[in-house]
């Protein structure tokens, strides 16, 4: 199957989502709700305890959730499977990216992804990958974020499986899905048989502590009148600390 996010139109979209302003992105009678979803890599990354020394973003698109693991972290991996997203993140970190925003029909306005002030582009490095088949030496990490992959993947459950090798005692990792299981993605056989949330919960709770559950929503603009409206689930976990029995 062809990687949809390969296409200039996804990429477009994402450096939308991720770096726009709120009034590149919403039109001027946008209601609250709408505005509310905005900044969603920037919120999930906010979950995070202050501190860390290794940061991993899995699924980081075009980086800005990696960029701004860099205000606490002191190094941050960001790693996804699409190539195009993974050259817009590398050149953002010294000089602005142009693209094309999707107005209407053959319309569409020129505009500019920058990093937001703050982030640290020295302490961060992008690598294309498939979070399917890391690295056996990626290393292990203490902050791990993972926003709207799982159900992108064709069997998470192998990613479930990998995720406490990769961070160390006492490490924090936010898993964000919309839950929205599809076929064209993941096959009907590798989807949560009950609640997304249990199921989590049924593969991570001998490992990690689940600190927190909330709701996130996100904006994605396709056109000046045509958006997606998403909520995300926040899971917040710690892990075990090695030397401490189990509760």
């Amino acid at each position: 199957m062809e990687n949809p996010y390969e296409s200039e139109k996804l990429l477009s979209e994402y450096l939308l989502f991720h770096y726009g302003s709120p009034e590149e992105i919403l039109p001027p009678s946008a209601p609250a709700g709408m505005r509310e979803a905005l900044d969603f890599p920037t919120r999930t990354c906010s979950r995070f305890s202050p501190g860390g020394m290794r940061g991993l973003d899995l699924g980081c698109a075009v980086g800005r959730s990696t960029y701004e693991m860099s205000r606490t972290c002191e190094h941050v991996l960001g790693i996804d499977y699409s190539h195009a997203f993974i050259r817009a993140a590398e050149t953002l970190r010294t000089s602005p990216v142009p693209y094309r925003r999707h107005d209407e029909a053959h319309r569409s306005t020129p505009l500019e992804a920058q990093l937001p002030d703050g982030v640290h582009p020295q302490k961060v490095q992008f690598r294309q990958g498939d979070a399917m088949n890391l690295p056996a030496d990626l290393g292990t990490f203490d902050r791990l974020h993972a926003a709207n992959l799982l159900c992108r993947l064709p069997n998470p459950e192998h990613l479930l499986q990998r995720l406490p090798s990769l961070m160390n005692p006492g490490g924090e990792l936010i898993l964000a899905t919309p839950c929205t299981w599809l076929g064209e993605f993941t096959p009907m056989a590798h989807w949560p048989k009950g609640p997304t949330l249990d199921w989590l919960r049924d593969h991570l709770t001998a490992d990690f502590h689940l600190v927190d559950v909330s709701e996130e929503p996100f904006l994605i603009r396709e056109t000046s009148r045509k958006f997606q409206w998403t909520s995300s689930q926040v899971t917040l976990w710690r892990r075990h600390e090695t030397d401490q029995p189990l509760s």
